[in-house]
Formats: C-alpha cells, structure tokens, sequence
C-alpha cells in the first residue's frame, strides 16, 4: 500500500498542475472544447486514482469537482471568474490533501474533511437548479427503446456486441447484460440480430446466434461501460463508440462485423447512429480504400470527400488532421516514458562520478608509465566512460518550464490581492538543467517574482500617468551561456529608486552616512540582510527577509545573482547557475609539483606568458587588458618560478581575468 499511495501522490500532482493550468488558460479566454475536456479528465483520473488507492477523504472531494467541470463540459454552466477562483482553492486543497498522504496521514480529518465541505458548499451554489449527477445512479427499470430526453442520438454511445455460441453453457443470459447496462444509463435504441441463425434442423438450442446494435445515453466513461461485459468479454466480439465519432469509425465497424454491409449500413441509419448521407459518404470511402477510383483517377481520402459533399467545411478537416497529428505524438511520447526513482538515479550518477575519477586516475597512471599500448586502451575506456557520464547526466536534465508555468498562478492570485493588472511572459521554457538545481532554484525564483509584483509593477492610475500601458508585465527568462545557465526575472515597473535605497541603507546603518556610494553598490544593498524600503509590512514583504536569502540560496548552489534597473523602466534580476551538481568537466594545471582543477567551462583558451610581463598582474591580450593572478604566489607554493609559464583565460558571466601556471 505504501508504494501504491506514492505513486498515486506523485501521478495525482502532475493531472492537478494540468487542471490548474487549464483553469489559468479559461481565465484567459481560451474556449477550446479539449481545454475543459482535459481539466474533466484530470479531475476524473484522480478521483479514479483516489478510489483505487482507497483514500476517500479525497475521492469524495474530487467527485463534487467533477460533478461542477461536468456541468461545464455540457454547457450547462458557463464560466466565471468566481468559478474559476473557487476551483482553484479546490486545486489548493487536494494539493494539501496529497501532502497529508506524503507525510502518510492517509485517514479522515475532521479539519480537511470541513474545509472540503466548505468549498463543496461554494460549488454547489454555481450548479443553481441542476442537481450534481450520483457516482453510481440507482438501478432503475428504463424504456428499451426511448426517443425522449432533449438529447439526439449522434450524443449517445454506440455499442456493437456479438455473443459467442458458448455464452449460454456458461450460464450466461444476454439480456442481464442489459439490465447491467442500464445502471449507468439509458438505452435509446436498440436492434437485435440474429442474423447468424442457422436452420431449424441444423440449430444447437444450446449455442447463443445473437447479437445487439445500441444506441447508449450515458456520461460513463469508455471502461464503465466495458466492464458491463466483463464476464463475456473473451468470448464475444465487443465494439464500442463514444459520441460523435467519426464516419470511418462506423465503417470500420461495419467492416469487421459479420452481417453484410448493406443490411448492418442501413440497420445504423435507421437507429440514428449515422445519416443516410453519412453512410453514402462512409461507402464511397470504402470505394476509394478498395482501389475503386472516381473520375478523375484519384482515391479521394475521406476528408476530400467530406469537404467535396460540403459535409465539414474544409478548416475542419485541417484542424481535424491536426489535433490528431498531436494526439498521436503525445501518446507515442508517453510511450517512450518510464519512471524511475530518484534515489535509484542518483546512485548510478554517484557511480558514474566515482568511474569517471578511476578512469582519469588509471589514464594519467598510463600515461607516466609510457607504455604506448596501455596509453591507448586508457584512453579508449576514458572516451567510453565519458560517454557514460554524458548519457547519465541527461537522465537528471530537465526543462525548466514546468517550473516556470507554476509561476502563471502566483502572478494571478498576488496581482489580485495587490488590486494590479499583471501578465506573465514565458520564454526558454525548454531550457534543460539538473534536477536538484530545478529543485532548489523555486524558492529564490518566488521570492523575485513576488518582489517584481509588490516593489516594481506600478498602481495602473501610475503607470497610465507615466504613459506606459496600464497591465504591467513580468517576464520570465532562461537560456544557456558558457556551460551555465541563466535565469532572468524582469519587470517593466518602475524600477529600483536609489535615492529611496541609500536612504532606508543609512537609516538602519547598513552603511555610514559619508561613505560615496556608485550606481551599482547602492542597488546591491538590497541584498543585504535585513533591508526593505517598504513603509508597512504585508503580506508580501516589508520584513526585511527575501532578498538576501535569494542570494544566500543561489551561492549554496555555486551561482551568482545581479540587478540591473533603468529608474521608471524596470529592473532586471539575473541568476547565473551551473547546469549540474552532479559532475563538471576539469582541466588540470600544475605549478611545481602541486595539482589544480580549473572548470572547463570556465576556460577560453592557453596562451604562454611573456618574458616581458615582468612583475605586472596585467597583459595586453590582442589589445584588451587581461588582469591576472599567480597561483604560485596565491598558494605561497616555495621554489623557483620556470622559464616559461604559461595563462590559463578564464570567463565566468562576462568577465575575463588570467590565471598563471607553470
């Protein structure tokens, strides 16, 4: 059970980020049907996932959700702000429910149980008359075959089932099967076929010869509705269409049944599961597949042929083509997936670290032996080692975008509670970095994000004086520089007034009130501890705490952290990491007998020291100056300096300096 409450945890957040998300889209006016599809879906599948898992506190929770995206989904609410805020704080509270699970509290909570009962109570006030559907309607005796209801035919199901001859051996009875069916629904039409009867002399009164073609209303879902037939399932021939399929669908369908198409073409006409003109289309597509050509010499696929009958218009057709060019890479995509877990990944990468020292250790061994044979097989197993540390590490490399897209519901909620109009840019979202660098980079990120929300976007009243557009704008930023990447929170506010710093600085005696400060010293106080220019404290800020623990969090990562602002423009944070905690790439240098490890990354190139240079910690590198330090003198390493040394060019976030070695 523990394992299956970990991985309904972990499965639960990622179709709760997806239902939040889309709620964030609907907000924005995305009214894509497949958008409130997927939000019903992802509330759908944790309910689902909760019932397995037996946690009912939450499958209970999820239920009066769904029942509300249902209504949604069929039109018969519309969408509001209200709704969508109120189904947020539901998204809030199942991630507070599965954090309960993952500190495995997995029964009922008095508190939880009356929080959900609260938002439940909000909820059900957006159903207004509509009564929220039952998990399981009560068995009910319907009408075989029904015309009423409000709803048309081509909404229903289509269910298409053969028994086989074994089915009443078995104690079987067809009809029960219908009976079971009617618990999650109405059948409105049904046709019986016994079309595989043989003659009376020649039939076996033990042997079941039927077989049903049905119409199904019902908001089940496609394995509801299969398991009906759970206990005949290996011994019929089952066939299941949701609502509005698609022509080739029925066709395909008539294909593989065994009654002669004409009859089973015209038995679906006459239930309404296809028009008569649907079918004409259906059978001219089988024509065209069979090599049957039309006047002009061509097999028309059937989206020609339905805009050629004016059946779709023909944008349909290509935004038909497509959503399923994308579903289907989406499902091959999640076919190549599997999960691991993460300790087991950082053990092999811990292993990994550990071959990659042997080897480099083995290869130098080789090489002051000089032995040419072991020289070359070192360095063939180095190359092949290496090749696994590459491919390992891409294991723990992952896009920064999920990270980012959390951020769309921070903007949201702080700009409301600030009484702004906030959007959120995003780009470089595919940015790939490490794992446990992603991990511990949310923090800082929300601090500056929120500090962009409350210091730098201005009132609307302010920025409309200012001649700027009344919605502000926080942008989110990450590419990849000299094996680092970089990170940029930026705002289009008012930017960082350093007159209004310095001051706050000499109030709290950060600074000394004669001390001359540049443009840049002044704003990097803002990192220091304690400092805030708000005048009242909120929830927000005005504690004196975030900024410099975002630098503190950043340098325990080994990154760096800069401000640039333009008074009444904006400012712009930049965060400097490396791509990985895990292993980096060195270059050794020696002076006399000791050792060093520059970071690969960091070096430019080598060039010889000239004789010239004298005591001067500086050169001219092809016209630029190029300072630089001694490592001999640095670590007081005794002896005598050689003829040649030689400068190792290192850059780190757009700046150059010269490191001296033997």
């Amino acid at each position: 059970m523990e394992e299956i409450y970990a991985v309904f945890a972990q499965e639960a957040r990622e179709q709760l980020a997806e239902l939040e998300a889309g709620l964030l889209r609907m907000e924005q006016g995305d009214t894509d049907p497949e958008t409130i599809n997927a939000i019903f879906r992802a509330a759908h599948t944790v309910k689902g996932g909760a019932g397995v898992a037996e946690l009912g506190l939450i499958e209970r929770f999820t239920h009066g959700v769904e029942n509300v995206l249902d209504k949604l989904r069929n039109g018969e609410i519309s969408i509001s702000g209200p709704l969508i805020t109120v189904l947020l704080r539901c998204c809030d509270h199942l991630a507070g429910l599965l954090d309960r699970v993952d500190s495995r509290q997995y029964g009922d909570d008095e508190t939880a149980r009356a929080q959900g009962d609260a938002l439940g109570e909000e909820l059900r006030a957006f159903l207004g008359d509509a009564p929220a559907k039952e998990a399981h309607p009560a068995t009910q005796e319907l009408p075989v075959e029904s015309e009423g209801g409000g709803e048309t035919l081509s909404d229903c199901w289509h269910i298409s089932i053969r028994f086989g001859r074994d089915v009443l051996r078995q104690g079987m009875e067809p009809a029960t099967f219908l009976k079971f069916l009617l618990n999650l629904g109405e059948i409105a039409h049904i046709t019986t076929l016994w079309d595989n009867l043989p003659a009376a002399e020649e039939m076996d009164p033990e042997s079941c010869y039927l077989g049903f073609e049905i119409n199904f209303r019902s908001k089940a879902e496609k394995a509801a509705i299969e398991k009906v037939f759970d206990f005949v399932r290996d011994d019929c021939d089952l066939h299941i269409l949701p609502p509005h399929s698609r022509i080739g669908d029925f066709m395909d369908l008539i294909q593989n049944l065994p009654e002669e198409t004409m009859r089973l073409g015209e038995i679906l006409v006459k239930s309404g599961a296809l028009t008569q003109e649907e079918l004409e289309i259906g059978l001219r597509q089988q024509q065209a597949a069979m090599g049957e050509l039309d006047e002009g010499g061509m097999a028309p696929p059937l989206g020609a042929i339905l805009v050629e009958t004016r059946a779709v218009q023909p944008e349909i057709v290509e935004a038909a083509i497509g959503k399923q060019k994308q579903v289907a890479e989406k499902k091959a995509a999640e076919a190549r997936l599997i999960r691991v877990q993460a300790d087991k990944l950082d053990q092999l990468i811990d292993l990994v670290g550990e071959l990659v020292i042997a080897g480099a250790s083995t290869n130098l061994l080789a090489r002051q032996s000089k032995q040419r044979n072991l020289v070359e097989s070192t360095s063939i197993l180095s190359r092949l080692v290496e090749q696994i540390r590459d491919a390992a590490l891409q294991l723990r490399m992952v896009q920064i975008g999920e990270t980012f897209n959390r951020f769309h519901r921070v903007v949201r909620d702080v700009s409301r509670e600030l009484g702004k109009d906030i959007e959120l840019a995003i780009s470089g979202g595919d940015t790939e970095l490490d794992k446990s660098v992603v991990e511990k980079i949310g923090d800082p990120l929300m601090h500056l994000v929120r500090n962009s929300l409350d210091h730098g976007i201005e009132p609307a009243e302010t920025r409309l004086a200012r001649g700027k557009p009344a919605q502000g704008r926080v942008s989110l930023h990450a590419c990849h520089d000299s094996g680092s990447i970089v990170i940029q929170v930026s705002d289009d506010g008012g930017g960082l007034n350093r007159a209004r710093i310095l001051a706050k600085a000499v109030e709290r005696g950060l600074v000394p009130p004669s001390q001359e400060l540049d443009d840049q010293e002044i704003i990097n106080l803002i990192f220091e501890p304690g400092f805030s220019t708000a005048e009242q404290v909120s929830n927000l800020s005005g504690r004196g705490v975030g900024m410099d623990v975002v630098r503190r969090n950043i340098q325990n990562l080994r990154g760096t952290v800069e401000v640039a602002s333009v008074e009444g423009e904006g400012s712009t944070f930049t965060i400097r990491l490396p791509l990985t905690l895990a292993i980096i790439d060195g270059f050794l240098v020696g002076v006399d007998k000791s050792s060093y490890v520059i970071p690969l990354d960091s070096v430019i190139e080598c060039i010889e020291l000239k004789t010239d240079a004298g005591d001067n910690d500086y050169l001219n590198l092809r016209g630029e100056v190029l300072p630089f330090l001694r490592l001999r003198r640095l670590f007081e390493v005794e002896g005598q300096r050689p003829v040649r040394e030689n400068v190792v060019v290192v850059q780190f976030g757009g700046l150059k300096a010269g490191i001296v070695v033997d």
